[in-house]
């Protein structure tokens, strides 16, 4: 028996990296997982690995920054499960650069994939999670708190921006049974692996700042912090962002 027995849950960007550590995790809880993503054979793969070990899963294909592609996400999700309980919404576009270099389009399309997809997820999701035990993870991210976010300020603004959604669904929703939390993880990943070999310098210094002394694990160490937001196990819990990072971010 696992904590998320019978629930749906629908994570976006789950055919790699965090998403996909995620998306396996819950899995493993029991839920039915509906894994959207850009790449069809990324989500594809994920699924089917999912299934080979006994779990429930199904790919979709979206883009989240087409509003039209997350309606019809929805839709074909809870058609094929029959219901929807669980939302992390994990897709973002990164966007890096001081903020003199960073062309407008790039910052536009960081927003797009970001906050705004989150909402527009959030809204779509709504009605199916109403009083169904509704429980939605957004992810932040540790630049939109540090001390000094010069070269990732695109980012960092997408990423403050989706906690601010997060209290404020939080908030609103806590009378129609939605509960709206949000983590800022620190675990290895294709964009993380990228940062590390184009910064190598920069990430020595800044893993080094970890207490725990590591990377986390996307499945290990960042899927279970997901697995209990959306667990009766937290159920008086919502609007509260929670840094999953090894103890690097010091939240105020």
């Amino acid at each position: 028996m696992g904590v998320l027995d019978g629930r749906v849950a629908l994570i976006t960007g789950a055919g790699q990296g965090v998403g996909r550590g995620i998306a396996r995790a819950l899995a493993f809880e029991g839920a039915r997982v509906a894994l959207a993503g850009r790449t069809a054979q990324k989500v594809e793969d994920t699924a089917a690995q999912i299934r080979a070990e006994g779990g429930d899963a199904h790919a979709f294909t979206c883009d989240v920054i087409d509003p039209e592609q997350i309606e019809k996400l929805v839709g074909d999700v809870v058609e094929h499960f029959g219901s929807l309980s669980i939302l992390v919404n994990n897709a973002q576009t990164t966007v890096h650069g001081q903020l003199l270099d960073l062309a407008e389009q790039d910052y536009l399309r960081g927003m797009e994939s970001g906050p705004l997809a989150t909402w527009r997820l959030m809204r779509a999701c709504h009605p199916h999670m109403q009083g169904n035990d509704g429980a939605i993870v957004n992810l932040g991210s540790a630049a939109g708190v540090r001390w000094n976010p010069t070269g990732y300020g695109g980012y960092a603004a997408a990423k403050e921006a989706i906690r601010v959604l997060t209290r404020t669904a939080a908030c609103e929703w806590a009378a129609d049974g939605i509960r709206v939390n949000a983590i800022l993880p620190l675990a290895t990943s294709p964009s993380l692996e990228h940062w590390e070999r184009i910064n190598p310098e920069e990430a020595r210094e800044y893993i080094a700042t970890i207490p725990l002394g590591r990377m986390g694990d996307t499945e290990k160490d960042i899927g279970p912090a997901v697995v209990f937001l959306c667990s009766e196990n937290s159920r008086y819990i919502t609007g509260h962002s929670l840094p999953v990072d090894g103890g690097q971010v010091l939240m105020r």
